[in-house]
């Protein structure tokens, strides 16, 4: 697997220039992306760089993660090789319309987003959860009842658990995770509200609290998704991702990265 700076794919332009002059016709012809992948021999797939266990740096200054490796699946059912884009959450639709990379990881499903581009599937559980020791008896939104849950302030987290919490429940917020998980670790906070990813975190720190899932409150899956119209590509790697559901590679890279299996029917 290579990183590289974003590029235009000059085979895809090469193509589409060509199909105009042969044609006529006044605009480029839709490109196939899948038959440029395959003569490019590249996959170009769009990841947040630093987004753990999804994606960031290890100690050898090498980006790896849940995502990384999911990459590498793909591209090599492709029979090609992965090149991973940086990208954010503002640039990366544009990156996908504009034939900047071919597939994008890590996007939550939307009608809004269905309408410019086209979602492959899940391939990673996304939830956020209320989480806590072992010990403590909470298994719904009745037993956070006289409970102390840290939250960051102002996320989709505060706003779920508010939501649910009873009126006796006193939700401590901070500015961000780091202050969550240090409430949690020091005894501040019984009970911690975080995504599985953060979860998956603190876990893999291997710390003397051990959290565990007390109850969902939220479920949205990771998807991946192609720009709209490339229907080979989309069903290529459809069929890619339901062979690694199928053969157990998909759930051992989830048992690395969010230290647990997926789900039976996930």
């Amino acid at each position: 697997m290579t990183f590289t700076p974003t590029r235009r794919s000059s085979i895809a332009v090469g193509l589409a220039f060509a199909a105009a002059l042969v044609t006529g016709a006044s605009a480029p012809a839709a490109a196939d992306t899948l038959e440029n992948v395959t003569k490019a021999g590249v996959l170009r797939v769009g990841i947040f760089e630093d987004f753990p266990p999804f994606a960031s740096l290890n100690t050898s200054m090498k980006i790896e993660g849940y995502d990384t490796e999911v990459a590498d699946k793909l591209a090599a059912a492709l029979g090609v090789k992965a090149e991973l884009v940086g990208i954010t959450g503002q640039n990366r639709v544009p990156f996908l319309t504009e034939d900047k990379v071919d597939v994008l990881l890590s996007i939550g499903f939307s009608d809004e987003r269905a309408q410019v581009v086209d979602f492959v599937g899940p391939y990673a559980p996304y939830y956020i959860v209320v989480m806590g020791p072992e010990e403590l008896d909470v298994k719904d939104a009745a037993g956070l009842s006289g409970k102390t849950i840290a939250v960051n302030k102002g996320t989709l987290e505060d706003t779920e658990v508010t939501k649910i919490a009873p009126a006796d429940a006193d939700i401590q917020r901070y500015a961000d995770y780091s202050g969550v998980i240090s409430s949690f670790l020091s005894g501040q906070s019984q009970l911690m509200v975080v995504g599985n990813d953060v979860g998956a975190t603190i876990l893999a720190q291997d710390p003397a609290i051990k959290p565990v899932e007390k109850f969902q409150l939220l479920t949205s899956p990771s998807e991946m998704a192609v720009k709209k119209g490339e229907t080979a590509l989309k069903d290529a790697l459809a069929k890619a991702l339901a062979d690694m559901k199928a053969d157990g590679s998909l759930n051992d890279i989830a048992v690395k990265w969010l230290k647990q299996p997926l789900a039976a029917d996930f």
